[in-house]
């Protein structure tokens, strides 16, 4: 198990990863977060009583090298249930660097697929008032295309990750 402290511009909360719970997912976060792809990452998609997404990383550069660099499926051991951390997916073997926090028991996921990896353990607070007023506006390929220069000019009010580091 490791944890992993997000300093975000809504306060600080704690994710405690458990590799037996996924261990693709959890090595692939070990890596995002040691190479510092999360850094600097808005939380993109925010829907109150589901969840809060992110891992688009602002350089367009470092984005398109995390694009296509899927890893395989976990099985899904635990229940998407509030504050857990799971990858996202577009479809079978397909998680790359976005992820999501459960914002309520979103059992439904587990049978599509979603295996969690951790769970916050501080700060679920700070998790809950991330900035929600942009719903689900924003433009996935064009944060993938245009960076955190695109989010900064249409949805200047998104909080974000300012650093996400491991602590053992």
């Amino acid at each position: 198990m490791f944890d992993v402290h997000f300093d975000t511009t809504a306060g600080s909360f704690t994710v405690r990863i458990d590799p037996e719970w996924a261990p693709q997912g959890a090595a692939r976060l070990r890596e995002l977060v040691e190479q510092k792809v999360l850094d600097g990452c808005r939380f993109f998609r925010v829907v109150p009583d589901f969840i809060v997404q992110f891992g688009i990383n602002g350089d367009p550069q470092v984005a398109a090298q995390w694009r296509n660099a899927a890893i395989p499926d976990d099985p899904v051991t635990q229940s998407n249930r509030r504050g857990t951390l799971t990858f996202a997916t577009a479809g079978p073997n397909t998680r790359t660097s976005q992820l999501f926090i459960n914002y309520g028991d979103n059992t439904f996921l587990d049978r599509q697929g979603f295996a969690p990896i951790g769970e916050v353990v501080e700060g679920m607070e700070v998790v809950d008032a991330i900035h929600a007023g942009y719903g689900e506006k924003p433009d996935q390929t064009r944060i993938q295309r245009e960076g955190n220069a695109y989010l900064e000019a249409e949805f200047p009010k998104l909080d974000y990750i300012r650093t996400a580091r491991i602590s053992e």
